[in-house]
């Protein structure tokens, strides 16, 4: 496989994993939190405990880290070459990598002291109060980072097809032009002509004769006295 080849599919990859992610944690901002922050406080804590544990799964883990393990790789494959899509992919990284910390640092710590609480819990509009506004909050943040994150890989990856097309017309264009005989029409092989001319006797095609700026007489024409 070569190196245009590699850079495509790990920058494709790297999109569609991290627009996967920006959706999941859209969806959160404007579909589950709203519907969730409708229901009481034991379902609302009993739902997000379920969904936290529930979302630790094969799927999630390949969309959550394979995102950032492919925009790294795709970085390393554009240093070398394919320098115009370099700086939205290094973008992309910083924006997927601040959603990281964001998650890393607030939601997740936040996930863990909701499933301490336990099922039974005493006062449970406390327990909700303490988690679901700033979890939300910054949920919001992570989606908008890492929808940029998205929006910056599917640039470089327009930007890198146009490089590709770029490169391709230039190679077409460097490769020599067959030889074109001067009256338009394409040369003749070598000797081709020559040769098939060599190989018949003289005298049969006079014309072709005259027409290569011979000038031959026939053959006398005798009357058999």
């Amino acid at each position: 496989m070569t190196t245009k080849f590699l850079q495509t599919i790990t920058l494709l990859g790297a999109s569609v994993t991290a627009g996967l992610m920006a959706g999941l944690f859209a969806a959160f901002a404007y579909a589950v939190m709203p519907g969730l922050g409708r229901t009481d406080d034991l379902t609302f804590i009993s739902a997000m405990q379920r969904i936290n544990v529930a979302i630790l799964n094969g799927w999630f883990m390949i969309c959550f880290l394979g995102a950032l393990a492919l925009t790294i790789t795709t970085l390393l494959l554009h240093l070398g070459s394919a320098r115009s899509a370099l700086p939205w992919i290094i973008a992309a990284l910083v924006f997927y990598i601040a959603m990281l910390v964001i998650t890393a640092a607030i939601n997740v710590p936040l996930n863990d002291q909701l499933a301490a609480a336990g099922e039974h819990i005493a006062n449970p509009g406390a327990v909700r109060e303490q988690f679901e506004s700033r979890w939300v909050t910054w949920n919001i943040v992570r989606a908008v980072v890492s929808t940029a994150a998205f929006a910056a890989l599917a640039y470089a990856l327009v930007v890198h097809g146009q490089a590709t097309a770029t490169d391709t017309e230039a190679s077409a264009l460097a490769a020599p032009a067959p030889q074109q005989h001067p009256a338009g029409h394409a040369a003749l092989a070598p000797q081709q002509y020559p040769a098939e001319q060599a190989a018949r006797p003289s005298w049969m095609y006079p014309a072709d004769q005259v027409g290569n700026g011979e000038n031959r007489s026939l053959p006398a024409v005798t009357d058999g006295r």
